[in-house]
């Protein structure tokens, strides 16, 4: 004879029953977790807020309408613009190289095209001269045939800053390629399109958020770029000094001018992550 037992309802609850209060445990931060977590926080905020706080309000206009800051300004969103149209050129090329081929060398090559985002400007604005500089390797031979001089020149501001920030295009765009399906490209070829036309016609219009995002960083950190760009191009006003170079300058004879430029920097990053929340801002 088979015997059935039942549970009381004192017994044990069943599995899942007290997920809510599991949740609700789990959701409790530790406070020796949460207060490195707050100090880290502040310590990224407050110079910003220091920023806002000793920033000329009364003469902001006034430091910011004056030639100087304007001539900086349209140097700087000229010369990122060119980097970043440089950037596209040859950096879309490349991200497709490291991301649809298995050539030999390709992680070596993907390993050199993240080396800027950890070398120090300083040391890439000395290597530009040690090779395009007029005794450089390339430079030399520049001068001599074509007369051609990129060092402290707005052509060398642009090379500079096109440096520093081609690889966060070519990062960015490798991923896009990566998630797209290749498929489509298959189907394109099978259909009679080359490659090149499967690239333009199909790959393109795939990876185009990727290519956005990519082009606003890059353009972003040419912006910004301070150590190359003085290093390689120089410091002289109405031709190489954009707008990092004028807050470094204004900061030794004029702090509010600095306080002034700076604040137009920090809303350009603002901007800037603001255009990518989607990417950046996005995940819960």
């Amino acid at each position: 004879m088979i015997r059935r037992t039942t549970r009381s309802a004192a017994g044990p609850a069943a599995p899942g029953t007290d997920l809510p209060a599991r949740r609700r445990r789990a959701r409790r931060v530790p406070v020796a977790l949460l207060l490195p977590a707050l100090l880290g926080l502040a310590f990224l905020i407050m110079p910003l807020v220091g920023l806002l706080i000793r920033a000329p309000w009364s003469s902001l206009s006034e430091q910011l309408t004056s030639p100087e800051v304007w001539e900086a300004l349209r140097l700087s969103l000229v010369c990122a613009t060119a980097a970043t149209g440089v950037s596209m050129v040859l950096g879309v090329p490349l991200a497709w190289l490291l991301a649809r081929t298995e050539l030999p060398g390709r992680r070596i090559a993907r390993a050199l095209v993240t080396l800027p985002l950890v070398l120090p400007p300083v040391v890439g604005g000395v290597a530009l001269l040690l090779v395009l500089g007029r005794r450089g390797i390339v430079g030399s031979w520049l001068d001599s045939a074509f007369g051609i001089t990129l060092p402290f020149t707005t052509t060398g501001v642009v090379i500079a800053e096109a440096f520093v920030a081609m690889p966060f295009l070519v990062i960015s765009v490798e991923g896009a390629l990566r998630a797209a399906d290749p498929r489509y490209e298959e189907a394109a070829a099978t259909l009679g399109a080359s490659r090149l036309t499967a690239f333009r016609r199909v790959t393109l219009p795939l990876i185009a958020p990727g290519i956005g995002a990519g082009a606003v960083l890059a353009w972003a950190r040419a912006l910004g770029e301070f150590g190359a760009t003085i290093t390689f191009a120089g410091n002289f006003p109405g031709r190489t000094q954009t707008m990092p170079l004028a807050v470094y300058l204004a900061m030794e004879s004029d702090p509010e001018a600095a306080i002034a430029l700076s604040l137009v920097l920090l809303l350009v990053s603002i901007a800037v992550l603001v255009g990518l929340r989607d990417r950046w801002m996005s995940t819960p």
